[in-house]
């Protein structure tokens, strides 16, 4: 006959245990989601793919994440480099101020991009303020930290090198246009840059006051560009998009010089 024994009784945990056990298994949940997101959010960048795992999961363990809300400062320029910043969701803009208020946009950051790497490698302070347009969550990995994977991973050196020559390159056409390019040029530009399928779908955030800041100008002559380029029947303006209605003749106008 098999052995028949009792039905078992409950374990008695003092309370305070019991609450602190709980408290502990909910930290470890909670520590486990954010570890998975930042595995999630460093993936979509271009120069953490690849990587291998061990090197992906040290970044992750590192990263830690941060919320802003419409309108919120991640950094000032000329403050002290906390690190590298990665993009999970949302939107932002990278700007330089002049000591007047007037700011030139560097350059709006969505899912998946990173910003502050120049302020990180040169060992510099921020060289731009960087402010949310919309509900953002960005992912600090912090300056130590990535230097001491950028001395042990050559794969990783070598991606973030690529990256900034890419940035480089940017922000020498960005120089050439406010010099050299009429505002028109430079609005045909930038349409064309973002154009998908001959349209361009307008962000809540996406203002003339935002659009000027991007092209070096101010609303009031982006708004006359605007209305030259739509009368001279290269687009078209709605509300919420911007229709291309003449791509070749807008290349055309996008080389005009000064």
């Amino acid at each position: 006959m098999p052995e028949v024994y009792p039905p078992l009784r409950p374990l008695w945990v003092p309370e305070g245990i019991a609450k602190w056990c709980k408290v502990c298994y909910n930290e470890a949940m909670r520590d486990n989601r954010a570890h998975s997101l930042a595995i999630e959010a460093l993936s979509s960048v271009p120069y953490f793919q690849g990587l291998e795992d061990s090197t992906l999961q040290a970044i992750a363990r590192a990263a830690i994440a941060r919320r802003y809300e419409v309108g919120a400062t991640v950094f000032l320029q000329g403050d002290p480099c906390a690190g590298l910043y990665v993009v999970q969701e949302g939107w932002l803009k990278s700007v330089r101020m002049s000591p007047a208020g007037r700011e030139q946009v560097v350059r709006f950051l969505g899912p998946g991009e990173t910003f502050n790497e120049v302020s990180v490698l040169a060992d510099a302070p921020n060289q731009a303020t960087v402010i949310a347009l919309e509900p953002a969550t960005v992912w600090l990995i912090r300056r130590e930290e990535l230097a001491r994977l950028l001395e042990t991973d050559l794969r990783l050196a070598r991606a973030v090198t690529r990256h900034l020559a890419g940035r480089v390159l940017h922000l020498l056409t960005l120089v050439e246009d406010l010099s050299l390019r009429t505002v028109e040029a430079r609005l045909a530009r930038l349409l064309l840059e973002q154009a998908g399928e001959g349209r361009i779908q307008r962000r809540r955030w996406a203002t003339q006051a935002e659009m000027a800041a991007r092209l070096g100008t101010v609303p009031d002559v982006l708004n006359r560009a605007l209305r030259k380029l739509g009368d001279e029947g290269l687009i078209h303006v709605e509300r919420h998009q911007i229709q291309i209605l003449d791509r070749q003749g807008l290349e055309a106008r996008a080389l005009r010089e000064l």
